[in-house]
């Protein structure tokens, strides 16, 4: 179950102050990394996206609330599922107490989906969450951002997704975009897909901690062990 070398203290602090001088290479990389990804231009959002949420109709721009800046995960729930995508819950296990940090920096979050509020609340309800949610059902948000396809798109290998023509396995895809307001205008700044949302789930993060980490390598597929948290 572990291979791992039992060792002296002496000699175990040897070889994590050499870790060391690695993990602190791969933050400074990290840090020039998102300073260019800081510096990307921007694109105007020009569509007047309406979303359904637990107050009824909201714009983009209501998403942003008071502030500058806004985040929205994209999550995978398609007006006619049963429930929400079990990986994109994961991921949103790991939202719920950001926000009012995020909000401290001049930051708004929200979920988007396309399954009808009332689905996404209900969903919402049951699995305990309290960030903001809205259902972009009855809009093109989805599509536009590449993280909704049509069945002919997926059947041709036409879906768009990470920046490519993909044979995505579904009609929805996980994503994460950010938006900036300045005045009465919003502009597109970023969106990651795929790996890319990766280092947004901390809980991920913190099993790379462990001895096993993420323990996936034997899998039929890398998330195959997850399950919704309440079926577990």
């Amino acid at each position: 179950m572990f291979a791992a070398e039992i060792v002296t203290r002496d000699k175990w602090l040897k070889a994590r102050k050499a870790l060391l001088v690695e993990e602190k290479e791969f933050n400074r990389q990290r840090d020039a990394l998102s300073a260019r990804r800081r510096e990307l231009p921007w694109v105007e959002v020009v569509e007047n996206y309406v979303f359904s949420g637990e107050d009824g109709d909201v714009s983009l721009g209501g998403l942003f609330g008071d502030h500058s800046q806004l985040i929205v995960y994209h999550f995978m729930y398609g007006p006619d599922w049963d429930e929400g995508c079990p990986s994109c819950s994961f991921w949103a296990d790991n939202f719920d107490r950001i926000t009012p940090h995020l909000a401290a920096r001049d930051a708004a979050f929200a979920v988007i989906a396309r399954a009808p509020y009332e689905t996404l609340a209900a969903y919402k309800k049951r699995l305990g969450w309290g960030s903001r949610w809205v259902s972009s059902h009855d809009n093109g948000f989805n599509a536009d951002f590449n993280v909704s396809f049509t069945e002919a798109q997926v059947e041709a290998g036409e879906a768009f997704y990470n920046y490519k023509k993909s044979t995505f396995p579904s009609l929805e895809a996980p994503g994460v975009s950010v938006f900036a307001r300045k005045g009465d205008k919003i502009y597109h700044t970023y969106s990651t897909f795929a790996r890319g949302i990766d280092m947004l789930n901390g809980a991920y993060h913190y099993m790379d901690l462990l001895p096993k980490g993420r323990d996936e390598d034997a899998l039929e597929w890398p998330m195959a062990w997850l399950k919704r948290q309440d079926q577990y």
